[in-house]
């Protein structure tokens, strides 16, 4: 069904795309699915609310709204076969079975004393990866670069960054890494360049290049997601930026793009390494013509025009060709970074059928309803609890979740949880939810280790360019020390600072008692493959107690977690045996976790 402003919100919400776009509404402005299942706001036009609200959402709001909300239409046949799917037992697959560490390797082991992490570091630690159950790697980009971005700017992707090292330490790494059963992905990031970027630099001089970029003589409103515009002025041209002033937009739309993006990827298939995580690759496809970005979106949103281009209309199209060309010939993996993308979008991408990504990150679990990255609150686990529970319901036996709370774009968790009494305990709940839910895990580095956000004195001490460029922004509308704290509640940095191997690390140490639960669990996980494959089924969800079983035809395990500071009453199952965790008293102590099992 086409939905148009005679459309009933109920219609909308009953839409796939539709009801992604007005759950991401609802996130963003902290309400409940509550209001939308009301039948008196169900029945509810489109219409009528244009002309309830007037210029508060004006007539390019629903045209945005309206177009995405429209896009992709499956046939009945289709749908058909995703139900079948989504019902069927779940195949089997190694990066199912998978426990992933990102390595960020700027910060992850200096092995000469130069302050920067590098290749040789990596490979001085993998015995550790491998003691700690590590089956597979994420490095985030070593590629050339002038690192404006901290690699994420790509001038030679066939090329190693010298500060860390050289392609020969690379194949080591990778040889390395194998022989002990650890596999390697690469992260790639083909939404952008580097203005350094042979492509780019040709592209200013070369009118055969320069529909390689989006250039423009009038910028559009678009913001960039570093402040300020998306538009770098070249001459008596602008060029497209949806990051820092450095990283150049490629244009998807040019087949000569696609064909050196996927000579590139094959390059390094060819070299044995499993697969990719692919950066915002959900960008890639634009809106035809670049049409402005609706203000009232943006006011939302945080920035301007990205409902433009972040579930573009070409995007599966090119996720298929993407594949077809290169992954499916080496049977490598693939996890795409989707900001703003839903359940819904998210079937459409990482649906066995589809042949498009195995998995993707959902980045909406990271921060309670309301509250965006740079607000200094305190999240609530009741609300990952939620969202643990719809994803693990209803995403459907031929799609697969990624399970994690941290990367090198946010802040340590458990800080965010903002409990430091408790901060023990809540690590140890963090990691034994994750390693006992439908989906894979991914540890990024320094998690096991205990590690929490650190307390930066000055934004001097802080590199990161998104939260240099934020703070420039703060500084015009309030007082350094205000915007400072901003800064501080939200800053990449966080996940950034070198690991403490060595004693140590800017205040921070490594807390030998996590990292003994991490083994721990990631040893119950990969020597029970219920807790992988298994079903998932709820026990109890009353505020701030999370109880679900994980369990198959031989063997069930049941979780019991305390999601807040007030003692619980324990779950005590008849015919279990704890494991993990041994504490049989009746009440369960703050952000405790009590692990069963039978068979």
């Amino acid at each position: 069904m086409t939905l148009d402003k005679n459309s009933r919100i109920k219609d909308v919400y009953n839409s796939r795309v539709g009801k992604d776009l007005i759950d991401k509404i609802l996130l963003q402005t902290g309400k409940s699915s509550d209001l939308i299942n009301n039948p008196i706001v169900g029945n509810v036009r489109l219409s009528s609310i244009q002309k309830l609200v007037g210029r508060k959402l004006p007539e390019s709001f629903f045209d945005a709204f309206l177009t995405l909300a429209n896009s992709d239409q499956l046939t009945e046949d289709e749908i058909q076969e995703e139900k079948k799917l989504a019902r069927a037992p779940v195949e089997h697959a190694w990066w199912k079975e998978a426990i992933f560490y990102q390595i960020y390797p700027r910060s992850f082991c200096d092995s000469n004393g130069d302050g920067v992490g590098d290749l040789a570091g990596i490979i001085s630690k993998l015995d550790y990866l491998k003691d700690l159950g590590i089956t597979a790697l994420w490095l985030s980009p070593i590629y050339d670069s002038p690192m404006d971005d901290n690699g994420y700017d790509i001038r030679n992707y066939r090329q190693i960054l010298a500060q860390y090292g050289t392609m020969e330490e690379f194949d080591t790494l990778l040889s390395e890494a194998h022989k002990r059963g650890i596999r390697l992905i690469m992260d790639l990031v083909v939404n952008h360049t580097s203005d350094e970027h042979e492509w780019f630099q040709k592209a200013l001089v070369d009118p055969e290049y320069e529909d390689y970029y989006f250039f423009r003589e009038e910028p559009n409103n678009w913001t960039s997601y570093f402040s300020g515009s998306a538009w770098r002025k070249f001459g008596d041209k602008y060029a497209l930026h949806l990051f820092s002033k450095k990283q150049m937009d490629l244009n998807w739309d040019n087949p000569k793009v696609r064909q050196g993006v996927y000579d590139m990827v094959n390059w390094w298939l060819a070299k044995g390494i499993d697969g990719f995580r692919l950066d915002v690759i959900n960008y890639i496809s634009k809106q035809e013509g670049l049409p402005n970005g609706d203000e009232t979106i943006a006011q939302m949103m945080g920035y301007c025009g990205v409902e433009r281009y972040f579930y573009g209309p070409h995007l599966h199209e090119y996720l298929k060709e993407l594949r077809a060309n290169t992954f499916d010939k080496y049977n490598a993996f693939s996890v795409g970074e989707t900001p703003g993308v839903g359940m819904n979008m998210a079937k459409l991408l990482t649906g066995s059928q589809r042949k498009e990504l195995d998995m993707i990150f959902s980045f909406d679990v990271l921060e309670s309803p309301g509250h965006s990255r740079f607000d200094d609150y305190k999240y609530d686990l009741n609300y990952f609890k939620k969202y643990m529970i719809d994803w693990m319901k209803h995403y459907g036996n031929n799609c697969w979740m990624s399970i994690f709370y941290n990367n090198h774009d946010n802040p340590r968790m458990v800080s965010k949880i903002g409990r430091p009494k408790y901060n023990t305990e809540i690590k140890k709940l963090l990691v034994g939810m994750q390693m006992t839910m439908k989906g894979t895990p991914f540890i990024f580095q320094g998690d096991e280790m205990g590690l929490e956000n650190y307390k930066f004195n000055s934004i001097d001490e802080i590199n990161d360019v998104e939260s240099q460029g934020y703070y420039k922004e703060l500084c015009e509308k309030m007082s350094e020390k205000e915007a400072f704290k901003i800064i501080l509640a939200g800053t990449r940095e966080h996940a950034r600072v070198l690991l403490p191997w060595n004693g140590p690390s800017k205040g921070q140490a490594m807390d030998p008692t996590i990292l003994h639960f991490y083994r721990n669990m990631i040893k119950l996980r990969k020597e029970n493959p219920v807790l992988v494959y298994g079903d998932f089924r709820v026990i109890d969800d009353l505020a701030e107690h999370f109880v679900y079983e994980r369990y198959d035809g031989e063997t069930s395990f049941i979780i019991d977690c305390n999601l807040g500071e007030s003692i619980k009453k324990g779950y005590f199952p008849e015919g279990y045996h704890q494991i993990i965790t041994h504490n049989r008293h009746p009440e369960m102590d703050p952000y405790e976790i009590r692990i069963w099992m039978k068979g």
